[in-house]
């Protein structure tokens, strides 16, 4: 064999490049990875805001959900700072025919209180009543509804309202 037909140039150069597409496919590989990793974790940390922005909006629900039953009934006054009922009362239910104003604030407690059991982790509600003029008719509740988040601990909600 001639001299000129073991070192041709064409031979030379494919011989030094047999392994550069494996190296060149797996870089690639490495790189793809960690952006599907790093999509991976977006999406994850879209789904947590998604559901503490779903958990709060039940909150503001549910303080305005009170906040509508007070007005409602406004003769239940202090009531709705007291003891909620033992059990939902039927009579005061269907547009509560029937029922004094103390023991529908009692059954609106005790039906928000476990809405709010049901739709809050770890929630729990309170209504504070101010009656800064007694010769008015006006009054001041504060509702609160409390709950705990996984990663932000306990939190709460306070809506004012004047009636």
């Amino acid at each position: 064999m001639s001299r000129s037909a073991r070192f041709h140039p064409w031979h030379s150069a494919r011989a030094a490049a047999a392994g550069f597409t494996l190296v060149e496919a797996l870089v690639a590989l490495v790189v793809l990875s960690i952006g599907m990793l790093g999509i991976a974790a977006l999406y994850i940390e879209g789904l947590r805001a998604s559901r503490t922005a779903l958990v709060r909006t039940d909150a503001v629900n549910l303080a305005a959900d009170m906040a509508d039953r007070i007005r409602a009934n406004r003769d239940g006054g202090a009531d709705y700072e007291g003891p909620a009922a033992t059990a939902p009362n039927p009579n005061c239910m269907a547009g509560g025919a029937g029922c004094e104003p103390a023991e529908m604030a009692a059954h609106d407690l005790r039906v928000w209180l476990d809405q709010i059991a049901s739709s809050l982790p770890a929630g729990t509600g309170t209504v504070e009543w101010d009656d800064p003029d007694p010769n008015d008719e006006s009054a001041v509740y504060t509702v609160t509804v409390r709950w705990t988040e996984a990663e932000q601990g306990a939190l709460n909600y306070t809506l004012r309202v004047e009636t």
